[in-house]
């Protein structure tokens, strides 16, 4: 037997393998989840819909292969909805076939059009700003474009998580979408320069690293802050969030670029009905509410008030770019990140 074959029958039984173990999870509930959100996150919110509707959940939390893990699986899925964050991965979701359209009123109403795929395969259920976290003591400025991030006096102060993570390269390709490719590549390179240091680690790290006074500026998201300031069991990073402070960057347009956490119907989805029950559910005025106290997020739903945590952050004006048009640049973000040697640090 040749070694590619086995690996080929490797594969076969691995898919074979986690379908029946997803099933055999899943088999109890009446809405059956895949999700790339960590479990802390959605729980809040899938109790709330049990004790309003009655029916119960099973969350399967799956950090990388969402998509090939239902491929796999086929017709045979259990997946009733994905829940994942970054406009990226919901539009990976439905270019891999894995996804089904849905119409609805409810889902319509509740989440403005920008938030949603053109061709119903995908909505947004939340929203978070891509911001500057800044130092209290070394920073003044309190507005700062993202153009400017390429400006030399910031030579030596940023630091960034890597360029090629799902939330700077959604970044980087509504960079492209405001400006082009070639504008984009040239402030990339300019952004790569002023780096302190190569980039590392996650959003926290950033704040961490200001704190420690290894740059003054940072990208970041907006819910990460929150979640620093209440953090428990980890009260070091209560440090970090008191050492920065949230300024919104804005395009020439004056708006912030934002990415969102969204849901969408799996294409086999065994109990279809239930499923829709649930993203209706999350994109109302109770589930918007929980996302705001609890997450640190901005709610999609008209109306709906931020939480005091949210809304010491700053105002947030969404940049109106759909960002389904976004997502149209990622893959030229992404190879911009290489193409400059972004994370390999400054060059100049």
């Amino acid at each position: 037997m040749t070694t590619r074959f086995k690996g080929f029958r490797r594969s076969l039984v691995l898919a074979a393998l986690a379908s029946s173990l997803a099933a055999g999870t899943a088999a109890a509930a009446d809405v059956n989840i895949y999700t790339s959100r960590q479990p802390a996150l959605i729980q809040p919110l899938l109790d709330a819909f049990t004790k309003e509707t009655g029916l119960s959940t099973a969350a399967i939390f799956i950090d990388k292969g969402l998509q090939e893990r239902i491929a796999a699986e086929g017709a045979n899925s259990p997946a009733d909805v994905i829940m994942t964050v970054d406009v990226g991965n919901l539009d990976a979701a439905k270019k891999a076939g894995i996804v089904q359209p849905l119409t609805n009123e409810t889902l319509e109403k509740n989440i403005p059009a920008e938030f949603r795929d053109t061709d119903k395969e995908w909505f947004g259920l939340t929203a978070r700003g891509r911001v500057i976290y800044a130092s209290k003591d070394r920073v003044k400025e309190t507005a700062i474009t993202y153009e400017e991030l390429a400006d030399p006096k910031w030579k030596g102060k940023l630091c960034t998580r890597s360029g090629q993570h799902q939330y700077n390269v959604a970044l980087i390709a509504a960079y492209i979408a405001h400006h082009g490719e070639e504008a984009a590549r040239t402030w990339l390179t300019g952004v790569r320069d002023n780096l302190a240091r190569k980039p590392e680690g996650g959003d926290r790290d950033q704040a961490k690293a200001i704190a420690a006074g290894e740059c003054d500026v940072a990208l970041g998201n907006t819910y990460y802050v929150g979640l620093m300031q209440t953090n428990e069991k980890e009260p070091a990073q209560k440090d970090w969030a008191k050492a920065i402070s949230v300024v919104m960057p804005t395009f020439d347009n004056g708006r912030t670029h934002v990415n969102i956490s969204g849901i969408a119907l799996a294409k086999n989805a065994p109990n279809k009905e239930n499923a829709i029950k649930l993203m209706e559910y999350l994109s109302g005025d109770e589930a918007q509410r929980i996302y705001s106290e609890i997450n640190y997020e901005y709610p999609l739903e008209p109306g709906i008030a931020v939480s005091d945590a949210v809304k010491a952050f700053g105002d947030l004006k969404p940049d109106t770019l759909p960002l389904a048009e976004i997502a149209k640049f990622r893959t030229k973000a992404s190879e911009l990140v290489d193409a400059v040697g972004y994370d390999d640090g400054p060059q100049s």
